[in-house]
């Protein structure tokens, strides 16, 4: 098995494109504070390669790959369209934001546990801008 078919990371993701949460109303953010799956259409499986992420499912059925020359840059942190008051108190509440040349900022929530409002996005931002400086 070749390095880049064996995955450095695995997790289950929640995600969203930054036109799709800015065009979500008061309605949905109020209702996000049961079910973030309001703000977070999009799921499936996210998998780390050394030459590769792949986002599954992205588009329905079809994955989005991204090599580390289509990404510009990895956060955590709340923002105007997704802010504290929704994503909880807790800093592990942040999303995970990779901004691409070809999608735009693309918002993740990776292993979300909807009781505890955690997710594993701090680990991922680490990951990712390692995997990025590789």
């Amino acid at each position: 098995m070749s390095e880049q078919s064996t995955p450095l990371a695995q997790g289950r993701y929640a995600g969203s494109t930054a036109a799709e949460l800015s065009g979500r109303g008061r309605g949905a953010r109020m209702a996000a504070g049961d079910d973030q799956r309001v703000l977070f259409p999009r799921n499936g499986q996210v998998t780390l390669y050394g030459d590769r992420l792949a986002i599954g499912g992205w588009d329905g059925r079809a994955d989005l790959v991204l090599r580390p020359r289509e990404v510009t840059s990895v956060r955590n942190e709340y923002t105007d369209l997704y802010g504290r008051f929704v994503g909880g108190l807790l800093n592990s509440g942040r999303s995970l934001i990779i901004d691409t040349v070809s999608h735009g900022e693309i918002y993740l929530m990776i292993d979300h546990r909807r009781f505890l409002e955690t997710t594993n996005n701090r680990t991922w931002a680490r990951l990712l801008k390692t995997w990025l400086a590789s």
